[in-house]
């Protein structure tokens, strides 16, 4: 009985120490990975990259554009006003139609201005009369006066009164011809061809002299008119010209060229108005239209740039990736013109010449990670930084 209870007990305690055996394993087994982890940790990989991603401050012309914006406006239009005041008997025409020059648009009714001319009339037949009148007097007189039936006095005051009754006369007929004038004026017609922007008034309306009727426009010819700063209005001249985009059109540009330059600054403002001519023969723009393009200046002298793949902007900073001395950082710039043809950007802070810069744009990069320029017959980089395909900030 005995020897069955030492047996146990020695089985039991070999169960014992064989948990204790595996546990301290399990335990050594995870301290061993956990130290191998933080070894990988630590251990940074050098980023390769290849010439043609670098660039290097170089000096250079750059293309210079002043940019320019505003509102279309048609060159010519008129605003047709009423010459005479009374009812609006006709109107002929609506808003979007096209009208010829000479062509009637309103007329106003000329009830009132017929009576009055009739009445002017009457006025000259009676005035004259009294010239006839005056005249026969005269003649009268004139005869008497040489066989010294009357006064020298009496003969002058016959001569006068015809000479007053002529000057009724004329002007009898300055009033006719106003009023025939008048007649005419009731009648509105357009000074110009081209398409009717507004009708302001209706038919039967009761309008005042000067009160607006119709306004035309003629779209053949339309101007952009933009405000430019005035100190770079000494590089403009009329006939320069200028490639603009009109809301509406998409990516459709149109040519225009600077017809005009105003003497004056706007009050207020220290810009001067650029009138920009652009042919328009199929009408497609319209007037009130917005507008925004730029003008070809002289290139600048040459000046330090770098492609603008390489500038990057974040959090309101302007900055380049450069490798320096095997690793990466971070330099602060400060740009100055772009010159989008040639895909350059001006920048003002001095680099050094041989400050190898990352030209494109590539993601992930972290300040002073490690580093390098592979060589052109090197084989591919185990691990490298990875460009992605897109423009700039």
């Amino acid at each position: 009985m005995s020897g069955f209870i030492t047996r146990r007990r020695l089985v039991a305690g070999l169960l014992i120490l064989l948990a204790v055996g595996a546990l301290s394993g399990a335990v050594a087994l995870r301290i061993v990975k956990k130290q191998e982890e933080g070894k990988d940790k630590n251990v940074q990989v050098t980023l390769e990259f290849a010439p043609a991603d670098l660039a290097v401050v170089e000096s250079k012309p750059l293309s210079r554009w002043l940019p320019v914006s505003g509102t279309m406006q048609p060159v010519r239009q008129a605003t047709v006003k009423a010459k005479v005041s009374g009812e609006v008997r006709e109107i002929t025409v609506r808003e979007g139609d096209a009208v010829k020059a000479g062509q009637v648009l309103a007329r106003v009714d000329t009830a009132d201005l017929e009576a009055k001319l009739i009445e002017r009339q009457g006025q000259l037949e009676s005035a004259k009369a009294q010239l006839g009148l005056a005249e026969k007097t005269l003649a009268t007189n004139q005869k008497l006066l040489k066989q010294n039936f009357i006064s020298q006095n009496a003969f002058d005051s016959s001569e006068s009164s015809m000479n007053v009754s002529r000057g009724s006369v004329m002007s009898a007929q300055a009033q006719v011809k106003l009023a025939q004038n008048a007649l005419k004026d009731a009648v509105a017609t357009s000074p110009l061809a081209g398409i009717v922007a507004k009708r302001h008034v209706q038919q039967g309306e009761k309008v005042a002299f000067d009160a607006p009727l119709v306004t035309v426009v003629d779209l053949t010819d339309i101007e952009l008119v933009a405000m430019v700063p005035a100190v770079d209005i000494p590089e403009l001249k009329p006939g320069m010209a200028v490639e603009l985009a009109v809301d509406g059109f998409g990516d459709r540009r149109f040519a225009g060229r600077i017809e005009r330059i105003n003497p004056a600054t706007e009050p207020g403002t220290r810009a001067i108005l650029v009138y920009v001519g652009v042919p328009n023969a199929s009408h497609e723009l319209r007037g009130g239209m917005f507008a925004s393009g730029r003008i070809s200046l002289a290139a600048s002298a040459p000046a330090m740039s770098l492609p603008a793949g390489a500038v990057r902007q974040e959090g309101g900073q302007t900055f380049v990736w450069a490798i320096d001395d095997g690793k990466l950082v971070r330099r602060m710039v400060v740009t100055g013109r772009r010159d989008e043809e040639s895909g350059r950007v001006e920048i003002k802070t001095a680099l050094p010449a041989t400050l190898k810069v990352l030209a494109a744009r590539f993601e992930n990069l972290k300040e002073g990670a490690p580093a390098l320029v592979k060589a052109r017959d090197t084989q591919p980089p185990k691990a490298s930084a990875t460009p992605v395909p897109r423009a700039p900030s």
